[in-house]
């Protein structure tokens, strides 16, 4: 299991991350966080005073809609991406592959040798 990350490390990329949860298929919003943390085997520990406002966000924008369901009795808000919520996924993929090369490129570097 890795180590939780900070959620400092996520500023940027927590849009991203939802949206990628989200495109297989419909989730409510406890979903989404086990999502999060299994797919990533819980280094993306969310609490859910991040995760809903982002959610929120998200859809006011218009990345991603909800509907009310009822499951055994319990009404809860299942979220979906929209059209462009597909669309912004996709530039966001791209943009994080660049980013993540680049970042990749340079803490992938061996130090200098040291000089006496």
């Amino acid at each position: 299991m890795m180590l939780p990350m900070r959620p400092e490390l996520l500023k940027g990329h927590l849009d991203a991350l939802l949206l990628a949860v989200l495109e297989p298929a419909p989730q409510h919003g406890y979903a989404v966080i086990e999502s999060l943390r299994s797919s990533s085997e819980g280094a993306l520990d969310l609490p859910t005073g991040t995760v809903y406002p982002a959610l929120h966000r998200l859809e006011r924008a218009g990345l991603i809609a909800s509907d009310w369901e009822t499951v055994s009795g319990r009404r809860r808000r299942a979220y979906r991406l929209t059209a462009s919520g597909h669309t912004a996924l996709r530039e966001q993929r791209a943009v994080w592959e660049q980013f993540s090369t680049a970042v990749t490129a340079v803490l992938g570097r061996r130090p200098w040798p040291a000089t006496v």
